[in-house]
């Protein structure tokens, strides 16, 4: 079936495209992928939550229980009081990371053209 097909029939879940939206879906998922790959080794929950900012504890929590659910991401529990906990990308996750490199790069230059166009309007 081509491509055209699925959008027109709806069944864009049934893509590609489709699958890898619902990996990386969601207001936090490419964030936290993207904050364990420049990190460059595993990371501590607490740790995340700070470099994520307003996030909540609950939506941090959820959110990796998905990636991990996905086999995006790593979770490594220390028997230890308290309790310590790794995160890192896993060899799925890291197979990502040139996508969102792309959608990184598309979006720096559709900022610099946003820039132009405001500077444009401004000086006319």
């Amino acid at each position: 079936m081509e491509k055209e097909s699925y959008v027109l029939n709806g069944n864009l879940k049934d893509t590609g495209f489709g699958y890898t939206l619902s990996l990386i879906g969601g207001k936090y998922k490419m964030t936290i992928l993207y904050a364990l790959y420049l990190n460059n080794k595993p990371i501590h929950y607490n740790q995340l939550k700070r470099m994520l900012g307003n996030i909540s504890f609950k939506t941090l929590t959820n959110t990796l229980k998905e990636l991990k659910g996905d086999k995006l991401i790593n979770r490594k529990e220390y028997p230890q009081v308290p309790p310590k906990v790794e995160y890192s990308l896993s060899e799925k996750g890291l197979s990502l990371i040139p996508v969102l490199d792309a959608i990184c790069y598309w979006g720096e230059g559709q900022l610099d053209k946003r820039k132009e166009v405001t500077l444009k309007v401004d000086n006319n």
